[in-house]
């Protein structure tokens, strides 16, 4: 990577310091001095050529703002919804398809919470405590992962945002400063999910008031 690449890297690597860039509350001699020293950079480029590449990403950071005024203002109208008793099993693409579907007809049969995401290798599957059991008893052998005391966040937003770039790029930098773990996140349309652990919830709520 070149001296930008490295500076524009770091940066997005550290959310807090982005936020002062951004936000023109930065010292960039003091950035660039602290980005040759954490990167080891001392031979490889000097602190003029790092505080160069860093007023230019800056730059580039202003021009974003006026895209996240038309995130808050999209996220300002949507509505939350949350749902409690979230678990979350993760289960080898070798089960029986079968009991797969079986169960998903019991569960929307009863018009309860149920997701699959199938991924390359395994499937994930989400439903609520209630068929904590069914899930255990039907792939016992087939279970690689499995987390409860979950809960789901669904932030159900205008068809506008259809049409507005980086809606859920920004709502997880929002988990990520706040030190929010998603242990899934989905889209459909527009609603956008994120599951996170129930000690969690107090804080997101928080950050999500816009």
């Amino acid at each position: 990577m070149n001296i930008t690449q490295i500076t524009e890297t770091y940066i997005k690597e550290h959310p807090s310091i982005r936020n002062c860039l951004k936000n023109n509350l930065i010292n960039y001699s003091k950035l660039s001095r602290l980005i040759i020293k954490e990167l080891h950079l001392e031979k490889k480029t000097t602190k003029d050529a790092l505080l160069i590449a860093a007023r230019r990403y800056q730059t580039k950071l202003k021009k974003q703002q006026s895209n996240e005024k038309e995130i808050i203002t999209l996220l300002k109208k949507s509505e939350i919804e949350i749902k409690t008793k979230i678990v979350v099993f993760v289960v080898e693409k070798s089960l029986y398809l079968d009991n797969l579907l079986d169960l998903e007809k019991k569960i929307k049969k009863k018009a309860d919470l149920f997701y699959a995401i199938e991924g390359t290798a395994a499937f994930t599957l989400i439903t609520t405590e209630k068929y904590y059991d069914d899930f255990v008893q039907f792939f016992k052998h087939k279970i690689v992962n499995e987390s409860r005391e979950l809960v789901m966040i669904i932030i159900k937003s205008s068809k506008d945002i259809e049409e507005t770039p980086g809606v859920v790029s920004y709502l997880l930098s929002l988990f990520a400063e706040n030190q929010v773990n998603a242990y899934e996140i989905m889209s459909c349309w527009t609603d956008t999910i994120f599951v996170i652990h129930q000690n969690d919830l107090e804080k997101a709520i928080g950050f999500l008031k816009f």
